[in-house]
């Protein structure tokens, strides 16, 4: 998802986006939907959070930046 997207989704929770990093805003996302911020975090490629519409990128971003 590009960063216009989800500064849209953002403003519907009344997150202010300026100067917030893509991983940022996303977590701040979850936890406005009531979800744990927990985006890019699964490094074993495991997450119980089957319902979250951020895992698709959250499992790609997780494997960029374990390098």
């Amino acid at each position: 998802m590009n960063m216009q997207d989800i500064r849209g989704i953002a403003k519907r929770y009344s997150i202010k986006t300026s100067r917030m990093s893509k991983m940022n805003l996303i977590k701040a996302i979850q936890l406005s939907e009531g979800n744990f911020n927990c985006f890019a975090t699964p490094l074993t490629g495991n997450c119980d959070q089957l319902n979250c519409s951020w895992r698709d990128d959250c499992f790609a971003t997780a494997r960029k930046l374990q390098g």
